[in-house]
């Protein structure tokens, strides 16, 4: 009696897990893309870092009697949420140099009632209405005081006139924080499913082609080999998806780029749960359509079908959450089984998904593993001892 076999059906799933789990974890490829990969990401926060510091904040330099205006414009910049430095100017020549290498965004000459902005390219939108807010004030101030005995009064008086703002619904300050980490984790979903999904059907093409998969249906029956090299290789995305969702969490909470780190760690923790069911779904696809063929060259032409649905489906995804999350497109695609793994985690991480359609796409979605599994395994098993030309995949399913 064969041992394997006597051992149990789930011990040679075990086994052959196992065995894809040791090869592809020691592999050179594994490791050092995942170097790749965290370099890559930690390059990204720091410039998004750098980005983020330099964003809100405007140096510019006062000449003359613009140096007056230096506490009104740091008040005004306050109030409009942005952070504006100012610097005495006494030489134009040497300012006009640190406004050509950036180390100034403007240099203001003249007076308050006839402010001169030296920049670059051009004038940043908030700084320019502070700017002419200040010279109108002036003007005005000047044309009140030839009017009447208080223009100060006149002037606080008319600054303190707003408009009334009704909302119908509070903003969420949170929301851009959100969307971010929502579309991140939605590529790198994306990423892990087509790159192990594929790496499964590669595996059984190899397998086949050089005839190892005959020594091994020796010893274990076909969907013990399929179930184990799909778990096998679903773990091992899994360990790079950890790698890299918590480097990234990390590097982003340090450098302040991100601060929502409980809104992150609750995406990751639907990520990697939305990470096994997408590839268990697309794997026993992947691994069907490797089946159908014996040679390398041929699998890209089975595999097209599929990850161009993948591919298709991320692309209009990826835009309709960055137009509108909670429209009901968006809601739509995020239940469909075959998307619902990489774009229902972004929708949670934006916080605009109710409790049923998560619910309801989990259940969409598990329905569709099972069927998916039942349809890819017979194709497997019918397919994968098939050697030369192209198994028919109307043949497949018949044998």
């Amino acid at each position: 009696m064969n041992p394997t076999r006597s051992a149990g059906g789930f011990t040679a799933v075990r086994l052959v897990a196992q065995r894809e789990l040791n090869t592809r974890l020691r592999t050179r490829s594994f490791v050092i893309g995942t170097v790749l990969i965290l370099a890559f990401l930690g390059g990204y926060v720091l410039l998004q870092a750098s980005l983020f510091s330099s964003a809100d904040k405007q140096s510019v330099g006062l000449a003359g009697q613009t140096a007056s205006i230096a506490d009104t414009l740091k008040q005004q910049g306050t109030a409009l949420g942005e952070e504006i430095e100012t610097v005495t100017v006494t030489d134009l020549g040497e300012a006009r140099k640190q406004v050509e290498n950036g180390d100034l965004d403007a240099v203001l000459t003249g007076s308050r009632a006839d402010l001169q902005v030296l920049v670059k390219t051009e004038l940043d939108p908030q700084l320019g209405a502070i700017l002419n807010q200040i010279a109108q004030n002036e003007v005005l101030g000047g044309v009140l005081a030839q009017a009447v005995d208080d223009p100060e009064q006149v002037l606080a008086t008319v600054q303190a006139t707003t408009v009334k703002v009704e909302q119908l619904e509070q903003p969420d300050p949170e929301r851009g924080q959100r969307m971010a980490i929502g579309l991140a984790m939605v590529v790198l979903l994306y990423m892990s499913i087509t790159t192990y999904g594929s790496m499964v059907a590669q595996g059984v093409v190899e397998e086949k082609s050089s005839r190892v998969v005959e020594i091994l249906l020796s010893t274990v029956r076909p969907w013990q080999l399929l179930l184990g090299k799909v778990i096998g290789l679903g773990l091992v995305g899994l360990v790079q998806l950890l790698i890299l969702a918590g480097a990234a969490l990390a590097m982003t909470t340090i450098s302040g780029v991100i601060t929502l780190s409980g809104v992150a760690t609750g995406t990751i923790l639907w990520g990697l749960l939305w990470y096994l069911l997408g590839f268990f779904l697309y794997a026993t696809i992947f691994a069907a359509a490797g089946a159908l063929v014996s040679r390398q060259e041929d699998m890209q032409s089975t595999m097209m079908p599929v990850t161009m649905v993948l591919l298709i489906g991320f692309l209009v995804g990826f835009n309709v959450l960055i137009q509108d999350p909670e429209s009901g497109l968006a809601a739509a695609l995020s239940l469909v089984p075959l998307l619902s793994p990489v774009l229902m985690p972004g929708r949670i991480a934006a916080g605009v998904v109710s409790g049923w359609e998560v619910a309801l796409a989990l259940v969409l979605t598990v329905a569709a593993v099972a069927l998916f599994t039942w349809l890819g395994g017979k194709i497997y098993r019918n397919a994968v001892l098939r050697t030369g030309s192209r198994v028919k995949l109307a043949d497949a399913l018949r044998g």
